[in-house]
């Protein structure tokens, strides 16, 4: 069924969009963040079987910003200079991410080296970044000023809900006679590899429901948007609008660096550490050969299971609270009840404080996938939204590289060759983005003072 129909260039405000509508743009980033929960919640464990080193995981994991460094930029710059009658803007990348991606998840769990793995978690965060990016940027596109809460909403409900059920599947799995037994000369158990294999399915899936139930909006100056197309066209000019976009930015975007920064480098070691750490603390189980371990990405599962409940749970009532104490203080009460779940793990090595503290995690996950966006978007010029959402993708990759290249320095004498003191430093680092809040001004009129919106920025 087509949901809704082409409108013809206009300069009119956007017309309010029904729930489902709203529903069905957003429902690709369920597949999308299915592939994330599986690689956030399986890409330690699985580089554990390989022999990785636990202080050389970082490392590995730095295929995620790198990718998301070089690729959303250049991607939303480009979605913003495309316009086809039959596929739009966004959705050809949609198409291409997917594609990617889930070359990636069948081919990951039948690693067969360490190389082998670490080279396809660049291949499947490429396609990741390529279909994501678009989907913040379609949110500026297709929804008006008041909408745009809700819709940021939506994708927090889908980022928690596909990440959970990319969690669940060590639970799910077992009841169609799939066990932890680990199959092959990998050692990476069956659970792992038809996780993979479901996830390809379902990011396919997810994004052709999108792609297939909703239209795009033209350019409302398609004189304009033509006439830039033959006179800058290239990779060239895409480098240099993202270079004009930079030297231009938002005061508000510039706030936000210090709130991204310490949110950022902290919460890679949860995706790093967490499973580790239970394992280690819960199950007396440090290495692979450990009885036990098995049961630590088990329970690694669960947690990052309640991490996404907690996530999809709080996300529809973001905006109420946004609208009673400001988007800004929702953010800060927000990531400081995340990082309170970090430190509250230090209280008992049992598994319930790991479980409890991730559901608190999770509440400040929500408000990390959309409030940030939300002030973002109300202070960049629409002509530009996909790549100033692409150049904000960079304050989130840049804090990930520095931990991902300080981090093998530091966890042997900082943090003691223990996966926990990780987790803890990541409380830390959320409590430190809270304070960074206030930083931040809301503001709109003085943004649209200092930085005007002019068409043709495409």
């Amino acid at each position: 069924m087509q949901t809704e129909k082409i409108q013809k260039p206009t300069t009119l405000p956007k017309p309010q969009l029904s729930f489902w509508q709203i529903w069905n743009m957003s429902f690709g980033f369920l597949g999308i963040q299915y592939g994330f929960g599986l690689q956030q919640a399986n890409m330690s464990p699985i580089f554990r079987y390989l022999h990785a080193d636990e202080s050389a995981i970082p490392a590995l994991w730095l295929a995620g910003p790198m990718t998301g460094l070089l690729v959303q930029p250049i991607i939303g710059a480009m979605s913003d200079r495309t316009w086809s009658e039959r596929w739009g803007r966004r959705k050809p990348f949609f198409l291409i991410g997917a594609l990617i991606t889930s070359i990636a998840l069948v081919l990951m769990p039948n690693s067969t080296s360490l190389w082998m793995a670490a080279s396809l978690m660049w291949m499947l965060d490429a396609g990741l970044n390529v279909s994501m990016e678009p989907f913040r940027a379609f949110i500026g596109d297709k929804l008006n000023d008041k909408q745009r809460d809700l819709g940021f909403a939506v994708q927090s409900f889908f980022v928690g809900f596909g990440q959970t059920l990319a969690n669940l599947m060590p639970r799910i799995l077992p009841l169609f006679g799939i066990t932890m037994v680990a199959a092959g000369a990998n050692g990476i158990p069956d659970f792992v590899k038809y996780a993979f294999y479901v996830g390809a399915v379902a990011v396919l899936a997810a994004v052709l429901w999108t792609v297939y139930t909703t239209k795009e909006y033209p350019p409302e100056d398609m004189v304009a948007f033509e006439r830039e197309k033959r006179e800058g066209g290239g990779l060239l000019h895409i480098f240099t609008e993202v270079g004009v976009a930079l030297r231009e930015m938002p005061t508000t975007m510039r706030q936000l660096w210090w709130v991204k920064f310490f949110t950022w480098y902290g919460l890679p070691l949860m995706w790093q550490y967490l499973s580790l750490a239970i394992a280690r603390h819960a199950f007396n189980a440090p290495s692979p050969e450990s009885p036990g371990f098995e049961k630590g990405i088990e329970v690694g599962n669960d947690c990052f299971a309640l991490f996404n409940v907690g996530c999809f749970g709080i996300s529809f009532f973001l905006p109420a609270i946004a609208a009673r104490i400001g988007r800004r203080a929702t953010h800060a009460t927000f990531l400081t009840i995340g990082g309170l779940g970090f430190l509250s793990m230090l209280i008992s090595s049992d598994k319930s404080a790991f479980l409890i503290g991730m559901t608190m995690v999770g509440l400040a996950w929500g408000s990390i996938l959309s409030m940030p966006y939300v002030l973002l978007s109300s202070s960049v010029p629409k002509e530009r939204m996909g790549v100033y959402m692409g150049i904000f993708n960079g304050f989130i990759v840049v804090p990930q590289i520095i931990n991902m290249i300080t981090i093998p320095f530091l966890y042997k004498n900082l943090l003691g060759s223990d996966p926990l003191n990780a987790l803890i430093l990541c409380g830390i680092c959320l409590i430190l983005a809270a304070g960074a809040c206030f930083l931040v001004k809301e503001n709109k009129p003085s943004e649209e003072a200092a930085l005007p919106i002019h068409p043709g920025g495409n």
